[in-house]
């Protein structure tokens, strides 16, 4: 039990230094380097020893529990920087997903959707045109590399916009959309309705699967949390827009390939586990060969939404 207890207590330490303390601990840093230096003064670092050195020479720090108060007041802040942090990911994760019912909402929504339909266009126009040059005098079919070319790009320039022509503000919650309307055009099935219950039969494999691919996209929104910090930080010290830049740019590679996954993988449950669920509730037999039909879907959208 002992063991048991310890091993658990350093599991939890270690997820509190690198999710709380560690992130908290060098934006506090770069806080405190980015005051000390200025605008004027931003690579000064004489400056900076300078002032370090003046800190270390103070009597109080003499002391060990002065010491040790300040430690835990570092740790304090920097815990309370991250959580903070937590907080803004959270919510910068829900505005990725939002529906977009506001009027700023709707239009951007159009406006990704006026994108999406130029580039659907123009996809369009290249296949027809390469189809055209394709064909050979003698029946023979062969696509010129520039051509080929030109149309996966577009096709690539056009998924970069949405799967399918947006109707949310963002590509995030386009995505996840996207994956409910496959869902449904293939089983017929209301996907909201669907997931919990669906969620309640998954094998462990799959449940760290979607978790993690989740776990991702978070980490990815609360790394733009600390971007939107460091940016503020460059009022007093530009170097730390540097940071915030960076920050900007892993986020958002990280998130848009996090939430591929997890719309990709939620698809995937559906379409490895929703025949059984619809067994588990009595909709068709365990005997009865073939695949989830959008009839059992329809049932299975009646029954989970109880008469809405």
């Amino acid at each position: 039990m002992n063991s048991l207890l310890a091993t658990l207590g350093g599991k939890l330490t270690e997820r509190w230094l690198n999710l709380l303390v560690l992130p908290g601990a060098l934006f506090l840093a770069a806080t405190a380097v980015g005051t000390t230096l200025g605008h004027r003064h931003w690579h000064d670092i004489d400056r900076l020893r300078a002032r370090l050195d003046g800190l270390a020479a103070r009597p109080a720090l003499e002391h060990t529990g002065t010491a040790a108060l300040l430690v835990a007041l570092v740790l304090l802040a920097a815990t309370a920087a991250s959580l903070a942090a937590q907080f803004l990911g959270g919510a910068i994760e829900r505005w990725c997903l939002r529906p977009g019912r506001d009027a700023i909402s709707r239009r951007l929504a159009a406006r990704r959707a006026r994108r999406w339909r130029e580039l659907d266009a123009r996809l369009g126009e290249a296949v027809g045109r390469a189809h055209a040059d394709s064909v050979g005098p003698s029946g023979t079919v062969s696509v010129p590399g520039s051509l080929l070319a030109r149309v996966q790009g577009l096709a690539e320039a056009r998924d970069r916009v949405a799967l399918r022509e947006p109707v949310r503000p963002t590509w995030y919650g386009d995505r996840m959309q996207a994956a409910a309307d496959r869902v449904e055009a293939a089983y017929g099935v209301d996907l909201a309705a669907l997931w919990p219950r669906l969620w309640l039969i998954l094998p462990e494999t799959a449940v760290r699967q979607i978790q993690s691919a989740h776990d991702s996209f978070g980490a990815a929104a609360r790394l733009a949390a600390w971007a939107v910090g460091y940016a503020l930080l460059a009022c007093w010290w530009w170097p730390a827009a540097l940071a915030a830049l960076g920050c900007v740019v892993v986020a958002r590679s990280r998130s848009r390939t996090a939430l591929d996954a997890l719309a990709g993988l939620v698809e995937a449950a559906v379409d490895v586990h929703g025949r059984e669920l619809a067994t588990r509730v009595g909709l068709v037999s365990s005997e009865a060969p073939g695949r989830l039909d959008p009839d059992t879907g329809d049932g299975m959208s009646e029954l989970f939404r109880k008469a809405e």
